[in-house]
């Protein structure tokens, strides 16, 4: 082998490996990933919380560097970082779609608009069998920033709102400017005969309410007249209970038909308090009735009414619990 072709070997075995070392190292050409930023609000307040998403869709073969995208990265004003998230989600025509999601807040109250500026992200093309480490950036892509208006997305520097037009409001038709009186007036109608029908309800209900207070009121006093004629009026001393028993029953009864409140009245103002008061017992009868139980229940035992008289005042009592105004 002569010098010369040795050193064309020598030559051309040294241009393949300069070849393949700087293929190696050359980056591969790639359609660089679609971006896409929002948030789920445009407005907050002290506290709120507010989603910051990144959606990267990259083609076969191509990465992006998450360290671009770490918390730290984010170019923020007025916000802070409170928890971050990352997703990846396989397509069928072999894309990948990467999702960055941070949620974020704001504690201070002096910064009137809340800001999120634009980042850049580098992205790789990787071949068969290399790692992204090893891999030299393809090129980058910017993520656009964002702003979130603090309090309300109303301008605050605005007094009034149009919030109508200036227009004159069109006029009805006539058919419908016709309805409304119509419309009130069956409205009227209507209400008419439910108001008949309350008022009826009404009395109906009261006057059953007073029947069952009158029944148990005749039993009340039915069962006091027979607690009364059972006393044993042959002594002093049941002449005495059996008239305390007749003037309790003679008061209560004037309460409840009369509305007049027997039990403190003395048998002189009863007459005047019965006055305008229809009942079958003359004011007399009851005036003397009571005077007679006031007798028995005060007098010596030498003064009593007999016994004939004392049963003669028990069934007076009961003729006057048995009539009606």
């Amino acid at each position: 082998m002569t010098c010369r072709r040795f050193v064309w070997i020598v030559w051309l075995a040294a241009a393949i490996c300069w070849t393949a070392a700087a293929g190696a190292q050359a980056p591969v050409r790639a359609g660089a990933p679609a971006v896409r930023a929002t948030v789920d609000r445009t407005a907050m307040w002290v506290g709120d919380r507010v989603a910051y998403v990144i959606e990267f869709v990259c083609p076969k073969g191509t990465d992006v560097l998450e360290d671009d995208l770490a918390k730290d990265k984010l170019r923020l004003e007025g916000l802070d970082v409170v928890t971050t998230d990352t997703s990846r989600t396989e397509g069928a025509d072999q894309s990948v779609t990467r999702t960055f999601r941070y949620v974020l807040t704001t504690y201070g109250v002096t910064t009137p608009t809340l800001r999120i500026a634009p980042i850049s992200v580098r992205y790789y093309a990787t071949r068969p069998g290399q790692r992204l480490q090893e891999s030299a950036p393809a090129g980058e892509v910017a993520v656009p920033g964002t702003v979130i208006a603090f309090r309300s997305t109303l301008p605050e520097a605005q007094d009034t709102m149009a919030l109508r037009d200036a227009r004159p409001a069109a006029p009805r038709q006539r058919l419908y400017a016709l309805a409304q009186p119509v419309g009130i007036g069956l409205v009227v109608v209507s209400i008419v005969p439910a108001l008949f029908w309350g008022i009826a309800l009404v009395a109906r209900q009261r006057q059953r309410v007073r029947g069952r207070t009158m029944r148990q009121s005749r039993k009340s006093e039915r069962a006091s007249l027979d607690a009364a004629r059972a006393i044993d009026v042959r002594t002093a001393e049941g002449r005495r209970e059996a008239y305390t028993q007749i003037d309790a029953i003679v008061r209560d009864h004037l309460g409840q038909v009369a509305a007049v409140v027997g039990r403190s009245l003395t048998p002189q103002e009863v007459e005047p308090a019965l006055a305008g008061h229809r009942t079958r017992v003359s004011p007399d009868e009851l005036t003397a009735l009571l005077a007679e139980c006031e007798r028995a229940r005060y007098a010596p035992e030498a003064a009593l009414p007999s016994e004939d008289a004392c049963r003669e005042a028990l069934a007076r009592a009961e003729q006057f619990v048995s009539s009606r105004r």
